[in-house]
């Protein structure tokens, strides 16, 4: 099952068309995106059983993000050691480091994203999953149950920002507006071969920075979930940004920044791509 916001209504997708859940429904279900998580198994019974309308045609553009107002973001930081080697970092040994972006960074998968004047704004494509029911001290064997479905990310990140004055300042540097693009649609587990080994990739203008599979993940998404769940309780609706590949801008020699004009690609496979435009 695959489920979108357009317009910031809940839609539901059928092959290259969109449901309409609150009318599909008949009003059982409210057309608020990000309210279908508090109800999250009875949405998916739901859903299976529905006569369903054949549905309208849509364009990307009018996407939001499937999870438009989580409750709590988190975000994994050095959970590739391809990445963590370049960054400088050991590889962690306990639970990664874990920061925010805050909700007024989140937007749909088509966007526009004003570049923070003098800054070093770098990209980080991500695999990002979203809770479906409340996990609180979770076991990992058990965590792919409390996980709704997977959408694709990029942790924009402005450099300076980030790692300026005598302790970084991560979930700052990481939340200006349409730092967090999430998307296209969010994709239940079940519709994905193999949802703990998915290749993900990114490029700048047509030239590919980032290629990495999922499967390489120093915490992969059920211990992440374990984890977490430890320590704060997830609730439905939250997002969790789960690490990036190797190959961003900070690790290179010479470092690279987008700059306007810029095209920012991030696809994983299974789930489908994030197209951002830069602007000065």
């Amino acid at each position: 099952m695959r489920i979108a916001n357009l317009s910031g209504r809940l839609i539901l997708i059928t092959g290259d068309r969109a449901v309409d859940v609150e009318e599909a429904s008949s009003g059982l279900f409210s057309a608020e995106p990000q309210a279908v998580y508090e109800r999250w198994d009875e949405f998916r019974t739901w859903a299976a059983e529905a006569d369903l309308p054949a549905g309208r045609p849509f364009e990307q553009s009018a996407l939001g993000s499937p999870a438009p107002a989580p409750r709590q973001t988190l975000a994994i930081g050095l959970n590739y050691r391809d990445h963590a080697a370049e960054s400088g970092f050991a590889a962690p040994k306990g639970l990664p480091p874990v920061f925010t972006k805050y909700a007024t960074s989140i937007t749909g998968p088509v966007t526009e994203v004003t570049l923070p004047p003098g800054g070093h704004t770098d990209w980080e494509v991500e695999l990002v999953a979203v809770i479906g029911r409340r996990a609180a001290k979770v076991s990992a064997d058990d965590a792919w149950g409390h996980i709704a479905g997977l959408a694709v990310g990029q942790d924009i990140s402005e450099r300076i920002v980030q790692l300026a004055g005598p302790a970084p300042q991560f979930s700052l540097g990481k939340s200006f507006p349409g730092f967090a693009p999430i998307g296209p649609w969010l994709v239940t587990p079940d519709e994905l071969d193999n949802p703990a080994d998915l290749e993900l990739r990114c490029s700048v203008n047509g030239e590919e920075v980032q290629k990495g599979r999922t499967r390489d993940l120093i915490f992969s998404v059920p211990a992440l979930i374990a984890g977490l769940s430890n320590v704060v309780p997830l609730l439905p609706g939250d997002v969790i940004f789960t690490g990036t590949p190797a190959g961003v801008g900070l690790g290179r020699d010479p470092q690279r920044w987008l700059t306007a004009g810029d095209e920012l690609v991030s696809v994983i496979e299974g789930i489908g791509e994030l197209r951002q435009t830069f602007v000065a």
